[in-house]
């Protein structure tokens, strides 16, 4: 049994349908990547597996167990964090206050669970007591990353980890992703960096207008011509 199982699931905004039929499925101890051009329901995908968002039809499992109608924060009890795009920190809280917010939903442990974010991440026990706000574009994104993992998830959704970061910045948070994997922590990424996704990741889905359209391993993905068709929308 897979860690986490999409099955056939369709998804609108309203009446504006735009998941049709999705089937995805990430192992224990995975890196798996969903890649595809923006619009095409990357990040509708993590939603609706966090309990942003519900299904209309299909559904999706975790750990065996049907979560697709349940609220966003009984998913993260049942052991998924979500990441999502635009880091969403706390601007005027210190780091380690946003940090601490990660543990919301269970502070015990929570001395440890710092000390293992501060172990991939350096920086951000280098500036603990520093306003969130005053932070670069890479440290906020390492700080997102960070909180994602206070709340001891077995799945990790990452949304756009490396967006508009600098090229050494971007090294750093696939570096970090790479050591979270190692550690234990199963990772789910959307990502439009096709290179540095593939690289991280054991298997990967490509996604085009709604629907899945390739998958297979990061080797064969990346040899092959359509992953990139679908990046550019083409």
């Amino acid at each position: 049994m897979a860690l986490l199982e999409v099955d056939s699931i369709d998804v609108s905004y309203g009446n504006v349908q735009v998941l049709w039929d999705v089937s995805l499925s990430v192992e224990r101890g995975e890196t798996v990547a969903l890649l595809g051009a923006n619009g095409a329901g990357k990040t509708t995908t993590l939603k609706t597996i966090c309990g942003d968002l519900q299904p209309t039809a299909g559904e999706v499992r975790f750990n065996g167990e049907n979560i697709g109608r349940m609220p966003h924060e009984e998913v993260v009890e049942m052991g998924v964090a979500h990441v999502p795009e635009g880091r969403e920190i706390f601007t005027d809280s210190s780091i380690r206050e946003n940090l601490e917010l990660g543990a919301y939903i269970d502070r015990s442990g929570m001395d440890e669970r710092l000390e293992t974010v501060y172990e991939i991440f350096p920086r951000l026990e280098e500036r603990a007591s520093q306003r969130a706000g005053t932070l670069s574009g890479g440290e906020q994104q390492m700080l997102a990353i960070g909180r994602g993992l206070m709340s001891d998830p077995d799945l990790l959704l990452l949304d756009e980890a490396s967006l508009g970061l600098a090229p050494v910045l971007v090294d750093d948070v696939f570096e970090a992703i790479e050591r979270i994997n190692e550690n234990g922590t199963t990772v789910l990424l959307v990502e439009q960096d096709i290179y540095n996704a593939l690289r991280v990741a054991d298997r990967g889905y490509v996604i085009k207008t709604g629907q899945v359209t390739l998958s297979g391993t990061s080797a064969e993905l990346a040899e092959d011509e359509r992953v990139e068709e679908s990046y550019l929308g083409a």
